[in-house]
């Protein structure tokens, strides 16, 4: 694979190509390189870079100098596959590593980075010259040099030579849905800390399935949103599944918001007893309780629920039986929450819902899972009727995740709607491209 770099330092890259693996497969001739300096595309004393059209601080390298770089080096090498790097770029991951490799076969096995400074490229060189456009993450650096180097790097992972054992590059950490497992070796003891006994005992199945779980829970605590969107296999899932603490849904018909700032009870119905419960089921809740104080209500659902989990809805919808029989019918919350603990033997952490913004308790968000997974307790998430879970209510609970909020000014989802919504940013598997 040839390796093109178009830089402003090009100093900077003359270790990199000569260190560790890299420069053994530079050695071996698996990879060429060729550094370019853009500075040698401007005539003397002109400068590479211009002000910035509009207000605004900062200067901008000009596009004839990348234009110039770009021409020079593919006549020598023939057409590259040009990378670019602005924080506006595609977040790079192992995906696009992998797709980089497998686009530049197209190109005479030939990948060019570009790496900007200042305030970055003119936009016309991007929209002209660039084939991919790469982001490192949600940060900004002085330049694209460490950026490119970074890209270079993982890419090159997948050139077969310049990894010695190439298997150990399909268990990399993000090759597949899970990160990698913990890795340890001698001394056997290390400041009180023992290797595992398990990896000690030379039954290869036993370490396998312990290397499964280990890896499952350190994704689960901080590479949620990766696992989730990586088609992860029916293993990895159960994996996974056996590290996520259990999940919970009540909905409230008491300690409700009622018009002109009263707090009282709500009615139940038929389409919120089976619509959260289908959800609950889908996303692999537990349980999903409804609480009413209200005797003919509570004999409302009883009758619902009876013909759903006893009667001829068993056998009339069996789908609908099996998420029916998640739902239980309580009078008051504290009697949930003693039901959470007869299953769990653990107070469960409550999570609060509602569409109004503000709060008194801790606000959540849809990326916070793996720090609300690490206190390993049950997981209860609350949800009110009526105009919402009346404040004193609200104020008992440990955290409220962010209110749901479209681009629009109106924001009357109902709460059928809102839980499936929920469900899914919380729980749910949203693959980010096509497998």
């Amino acid at each position: 694979m040839k390796i093109s770099v178009l830089t402003l330092f090009p100093d900077i890259y003359k270790p990199f190509f000569a260190t560790s693996l890299i420069g053994k497969a530079v050695e071996k001739k698996i990879i060429d390189y060729s550094i370019n300096d853009m500075f040698t595309a401007c005539r003397p004393k002109e400068r590479i870079d211009a002000a910035t059209y509009g207000h605004g601080a900062g200067m901008v390298i000009k596009p004839e100098a990348v234009e110039s770089m770009i021409n020079t080096v593919e006549s020598v090498h023939g057409r590259a596959y040009r990378i670019f790097f602005s924080p506006h770029g595609i977040k790079l991951d192992q995906r696009v590593c992998r797709e980089i490799v497998e686009k530049s076969a197209a190109h005479n096995n030939h990948i060019m980075t570009i790496a900007a400074r200042y305030e970055g490229m003119d936009a016309r060189v991007e929209e002209e010259f660039a084939d991919i456009i790469l982001s490192v993450g949600d940060f900004v650096l002085m330049g694209g040099d460490l950026p490119s180097m970074l890209c270079i790097e993982a890419i090159l992972r997948y050139v077969p030579g310049v990894i010695g054992n190439e298997a150990s590059v399909e268990h990399d950490s993000f090759t597949g849905a899970l990160v990698d497992y913990p890795e340890y070796s001698a001394p056997l003891v290390w400041r009180n800390r023992e290797v595992p006994a398990i990896l000690r005992s030379g039954n290869h199945a036993t370490i396998a399935q312990w290397r499964l779980q280990a890896a499952a829970k350190r994704t689960m605590q901080n590479h949620f949103e990766w696992f989730r969107s990586a088609y992860p296999s029916e293993a990895e899932v159960a994996a996974i599944k056996k590290e996520i603490p259990s999940h919970y849904a009540v909905l409230m018909h008491d300690e409700i918001m009622l018009p002109q700032e009263r707090i009282g009870t709500t009615s139940v119905t038929s389409l919120d007893l089976h619509d959260i419960a289908r959800s609950a089921r889908t996303y692999g809740l537990k349980k999903y309780f409804i609480v009413t104080p209200l005797v003919d209500q509570q004999r409302i659902v009883k009758t619902l629920l009876d013909f759903w989990n006893i009667g001829a809805g068993v056998t009339y919808n069996k789908e609908r039986h099996e998420a029916v029989s998640l739902v239980e019918l309580y009078s008051t919350f504290d009697e949930v929450k003693k039901r959470i603990v007869e299953l769990e033997n653990k107070e469960p952490l409550v999570i609060a819902t509602s569409a109004k913004a503000g709060s008194d308790i801790d606000i959540i968000t849809y990326k916070d899972q793996g720090m609300i997974w690490k206190f390993e307790r049950p997981v209860l998430f609350v949800f009110g009727t009526g105009r919402g879970l009346a404040n004193a209510f609200m104020s008992l609970c440990d955290y409220a995740l962010v209110p749901l909020k479209g681009m629009s000014s109106y924001n009357h989802l109902s709460v059928r709607s809102a839980a499936a919504v929920i469900f899914d940013r919380w729980l749910g598997l949203q693959p980010r491209s096509k497998k």
